[in-house]
């Protein structure tokens, strides 16, 4: 039974900056997979993607000092995460983006958080829906909105398949993020080497059969671009993203996809030289107030105006 008087989780100044870390990982997953899917198929960037980082994050565990559970009951908990966060959702983004580009499935990745409020309000004890929270998503994706632009939106109709499977991916990662709250007791590290290792056995035999992926012959580009998605969008992110889960819980977890487009802002800014659109600065205020909403501490620490007394007689 649910127990309604449990507080929400809040975020701490180490979450805070450990969620824009890996707003600027999971950003950079969006253009790593455009240049991916040049020369290879979906289901072939996904097993690069989470083929390398199980190894990676095997060797980091056991470099570490950590070992792997042999648990099987735990074992099946991983592929079911790995599944929910990995397989799925990369699976159904990566195919959305050969359809559509990266600008749109970021957007549409973006309703994560609404999944994750609504199930986490019927799923959970401790993640109670709120005004607070209910309105700080919904300025959130309308700060997201606006800092894709109009015209992008305009076009929501002319690819309505591929939309609708990253909207898929997005109700999948709200899943994993409640699903994930039974790994909290783990070391984040061994957390994620056990899901990310799942998630490879799971894509290996789909990639072979589907797409016949041992006859590709990606060029430089396309090996940088997917090891860039193993180690860094994959292997570091997910260590922190356990991290985070354990601390902070799924809903302030999923706030990471308001963050992503701003971390694309950024990086573009001072890598690539662009200048944004003053509708640009726009929606990151829209984001930056939904997520001051959402997480509640700044409204609660609002001091309270004291009443004015009655004057006698």
């Amino acid at each position: 039974m649910k127990s309604p008087s449990m507080p929400n989780p809040t975020m701490t100044g180490r979450d805070w900056v450990l969620l824009g870390a890996l707003s600027v990982l999971w950003g950079g997953s969006f253009f790593f997979s455009e240049v991916a899917l040049a020369e290879l198929g979906p289901l072939t960037v996904v097993l690069g993607r989470v083929g390398f980082a199980a190894l990676a994050l095997i060797g980091l565990t056991y470099l570490t000092g950590h070992r792997l559970p042999s648990a099987p009951g735990l074992w099946g908990a991983f592929l079911v995460m790995g599944a929910l966060n990995n397989l799925i959702p990369f699976s159904l983004i990566v195919w959305g983006q050969v359809t559509i580009d990266s600008g749109l499935a970021a957007i549409l990745n973006a309703t994560t958080p609404l999944f994750a409020v609504v199930l986490a309000h019927l799923l959970t004890r401790d993640e109670r829906m709120t005004r607070g929270r209910a309105a700080g998503v919904l300025l959130g994706l309308a700060g997201v909105a606006v800092l894709v632009g109009p015209e992008l939106l305009g076009r929501l109709g002319t690819a309505g398949l591929a939309q609708l499977v990253v909207l898929g991916a997005a109700f999948s990662y709200a899943c994993a993020g409640i699903y994930g709250r039974r790994f909290k007791e783990l070391p984040p590290l061994v957390a994620a080497t056990g899901m990310v290792t799942c998630s490879a056995v799971l894509t290996l035999p789909l990639a072979l059969v589907v797409e016949r992926a041992w006859e590709a012959s990606p060029g430089a580009l396309t090996w940088a671009a997917v090891l860039g998605l193993a180690f860094l969008s994959t292997a570091l992110a997910y260590v922190i993203y356990f991290r985070i889960l354990a601390s902070a819980g799924p809903t302030n977890l999923l706030l990471v996809t308001f963050l992503i487009p701003v971390s694309a802002l950024f990086l573009g800014m001072v890598v690539l030289g662009e200048r944004p659109e003053p509708t640009a600065f726009a929606g990151l205020a829209l984001i930056f107030a939904g997520l001051v909403a959402v997480d509640g501490r700044l409204l609660r620490s609002r001091p309270r105006r004291a009443r004015p007394r009655p004057r006698p007689g």
